[in-house]
């Protein structure tokens, strides 16, 4: 498992393929949210017959929310309308739920409302198929593709060259590779032309004015780096590093300065700076939002279990938060027993400590209700890598590569593995091997885009699941 698992329209900005110099890509990060601020305008002037303020402060409300664009402009044309139809509903349905629980919607025409909301996504569609079609132009504004050469037969040497070659729209041509072994001892270098080994590099660059060397050399191989990189220093070529498997699973492999030494993040939250302020201030929203709506379903469960089992209505049961630190997570009481001892039995199927109303509540996870107190406390996350009883944490914190790794962000209501089919009882080893595959995968690839698909997402799973109980 990698964080090939996550949709690529959905990873963020700074890991798309295409790379930032691309004039497609730049045209593509903000073609989203200007339709959709250009379609809300032209409803206001049609509805109104003027841009009123409120209109103006939505279109920033939008244009926040979905800068940068999502990238569908080498996905199949259904798929790109799904995933325009899917996200602009998230957007949508949460734009009007923080209307009506704040009251702002009253001030939007709902005559207005309703045409934006099938013209938003129909705005979208059309931008995405007038950029397919001007994506030529592009290429011709760009000028010649670059010709670059890869260093180094390996996985990612390959993968690289895999990418630069299958996408029609990448302004870079591959030459061929360089390798310090012939090909017979290769073995893999089938559709790519071996140009010579590493000593040779300096010269063929010069000779065939190569604009670009990508180095998919190990990171051990420092000192050979490092005088191949003198040999190239009378030359005008781009050099760039293809970091290796090693960097490749870092949760974040972001580059950072202190002071004026540039380090690597090993193993980094990726709620720091901006992106922590963005993932608290939606959790504090949200969380807001969905109590309100939910407290009527609150009472009523809670009642339910007062007058079924006795006991207490709420079970709070220890966990390991952020950065490993033991919290206390609440959750309506589905059983006869309260466990939260050094060794804890999971729910099963056909279990007789689960109540009626707790079989009921476990199926449809609105025992997990409560949580949201959770967040707003700030112990929780809504989206999130699922939090585990301490004693399942010390036993597969020793048998499980970077299973701890998952708490270096807060724990989650709902996550990126419980969507994708690892809900419920983990009876094996390879079931929560890849329960947090999944959970490492999330951190590798967080966007607010995501967490709010896989909110969206968790209401259809949990509706169809069968594996809760």
């Amino acid at each position: 498992m990698s964080h090939q698992t996550v949709p690529i329209r959905f990873r963020r900005a700074s890991t798309f393929a295409l790379g930032w110099n691309n004039l497609l890509l730049l045209a593509a990060a903000v073609m989203d949210p200007i339709a959709l601020v250009l379609s809300l305008w032209t409803v206001a002037y049609y509805t109104q017959g003027k841009l009123t303020p409120e209109y103006l402060i939505l279109s920033l409300l939008i244009f926040s929310l979905t800068l940068p664009g999502i990238v569908r402009i080498q996905i199949p044309i259904w798929k790109l309308a799904t995933s325009i139809l899917i996200s602009w509903l998230v957007i949508f349905a949460l734009l009007i739920a923080f209307g009506y629980a704040s009251g702002y919607i009253n001030m939007f025409d709902r005559e207005a409302m309703m045409i934006w909301l099938w013209l938003a996504p129909s705005s979208q569609f059309a931008v995405h198929m007038l950029l397919r079609s001007a994506a030529p132009s592009f290429a011709n504004i760009q000028g010649e593709p670059k010709q670059a050469v890869i260093v180094g037969v390996n996985e990612q040497g390959l993968n690289l060259a895999y990418e630069i070659e299958h996408n029609p729209y990448s302004p870079t041509q591959l030459s061929g590779f360089f390798d310090d072994r012939i090909r017979e001892r290769i073995g893999c270098l089938t559709e790519y032309q071996l140009l010579g080994n590493i000593e040779q590099l300096p010269s063929y660059v010069r000779l065939y004015n190569i604009d670009a060397i990508y180095l998919s050399l190990p990171m051990a191989t420092q000192p050979r780096i490092m005088s191949l990189l003198d040999a190239l220093n009378d030359t005008t070529v781009s050099i760039y590093f293809v970091p290796d498997m090693f960097i490749n699973n870092l949760m974040q492999g972001r580059i950072d300065t202190v002071g004026k030494v540039p380090v690597v993040a090993v193993c980094e939250s990726p709620f720091t700076g901006l992106n922590g302020m963005i993932k608290r201030g939606s959790d504090i929203i949200l969380s807001i939002l969905i109590l309100l709506l939910i407290s009527p379903i609150m009472i009523i469960i809670a009642l339910c279990i007062m007058l079924t089992s006795p006991g207490a209505i709420i079970f709070q049961q220890r966990r390991y938060g952020l950065n490993g630190e033991e919290i206390l997570v609440s959750k309506f009481r589905s059983m006869t027993v309260c466990e939260d001892g050094d060794t804890i039995q999971q729910a099963q199927k056909n279990d007789n400590r689960i109540t009626p109303v707790g079989a009921f509540l476990r199926k449809t996870s609105l025992d997990e209700l409560p949580q949201f107190f959770n967040v707003l406390q700030g112990r929780m996350s809504i989206v999130g890598p699922r939090p585990h009883a301490v004693a399942h944490n010390e036993l597969y914190r020793t048998m499980i590569k970077g299973y701890m790794v998952r708490h270096k962000v807060k724990p989650g209501i709902t996550g990126w593995a419980q969507i994708n089919g690892w809900r419920g009882e983990t009876d094996t080893l390879d079931k929560m091997k890849n329960r947090i595959d999944y959970d490492l995968a999330y951190l590798q690839n967080w966007s607010l885009a995501l967490d709010l698909y896989i909110i969206f997402k968790t209401v259809t799973v949990v509706i169809k699941d069968k594996h809760a109980y």
